[in-house]
């Protein structure tokens, strides 16, 4: 078993290194003066289990680029199987065609992700669970779920909490995690006028005086995120904190995260956190990397992945 990391989350990387106990693959991955990227593994891998470990976060072109390069490399290195091991899956939120004349960008990045060699596919919380029928390779999507809830108990301390979900999109994921802890459920929602811009329009569910738990995949803008803050607490919660799998955190994001009446914002380190989510007071990094390395050992043994979750 070989594990290769590329440069978007050298952290992670290492911790799923140290929790195998097997050291990463001696590589270089470089760029040309034109930024064209340069992979070069310095070790042998002929007949090798690999795993290539790359999020598809910012800036996402480039590392798309860097994790099929990589995966070229090995295959014509004769690895006997690799793994794209993406704790986050970038132009997930591109699956269907919302409008005419607009792609499906999830599918095409399926496609080069195949095409490159790739013989299986590691990923957590996709955006839609669909998009696994886009890749024609077998594909594990895990969940955050064990990771969230492990920090949720702690945190609350087995105080009664009530899950929401910021839009009716993600009533599915909010309820599992309430039915894991027997807890209640509402839902925000919401009206979206136009891209990156949301209006919360009701609150389903009797929020008053309750320690209220957000939960999404992905926040990006945090728009979304803090708006639905906002109404909760006007609608007479007591508090409002958010579980997060995925923290893109684009432009004013932090900032909007920290001026919130959020508590705390708590994602998990699928995307490498930048300075300002490390300095932010309210916005707290869990780990996943057992997560992902335990799956790993898994697909590498042969054995059951989906018993992580019974």
């Amino acid at each position: 078993m070989k594990i290769v990391a590329g440069n978007s989350n050298p952290k992670l990387c290492a911790d799923i290194s140290s929790y195998l106990g097997i050291p990463l693959t001696r590589a270089a991955i470089k760029r040309f003066a034109d930024q064209e990227v340069w992979v070069e593994i310095h070790e042998n891998v002929r007949g090798e289990d690999v795993f290539v470990v790359q999020s598809t976060s910012y800036p996402a072109n480039d590392n798309l680029m860097e994790l099929l390069v990589c995966i070229d490399a090995l295959h014509r290195a004769s690895a006997r199987r690799i793994t794209a091991v993406l704790p986050y899956f970038g132009y997930a939120r591109q699956d269907r065609k919302p409008g005419p004349r607009t792609p499906i960008s999830a599918k095409l990045v399926a496609n080069l992700i195949t095409g490159a060699g790739a013989n299986r596919v590691l990923t957590m919380d996709l955006h839609a669970g669909q998009i696994q029928g886009f890749f024609d390779i077998p594909t594990d999507n895990l969940y955050a779920e064990p990771v969230l809830l492990r920090d949720i108990e702690e945190k609350f301390d087995d105080r009664p909490v009530l899950f929401v979900s910021p839009d009716v999109g993600g009533v599915l994921r909010a309820r599992r995690l309430a039915s894991r802890l027997g807890a209640d459920l509402a839902i925000v929602d919401k009206r979206r006028e136009r891209a990156g811009v949301s209006e919360v329009m009701n609150i389903i569910g009797d929020v008053e005086g309750r320690d209220c738990i957000l939960v999404d995949d992905i926040v990006d803008s945090a728009g979304t995120l803090c708006n639905a803050a906002k109404a909760l607490k006007e609608h007479g919660a007591a508090s409002v904190s958010a579980y997060v799998s995925h923290g893109v955190l684009s432009g004013k994001a932090v900032e909007r995260v920290t001026g919130s009446v959020l508590t705390e914002l708590v994602i998990t380190d699928s995307i490498a956190p930048t300075q300002a989510v490390l300095d932010a007071p309210n916005i707290r990094a869990v780990t996943i990397a057992p997560l992902i390395a335990e799956a790993m050992r898994r697909i590498n043994d042969e054995s059951s992945v989906s018993s992580l979750f019974d």
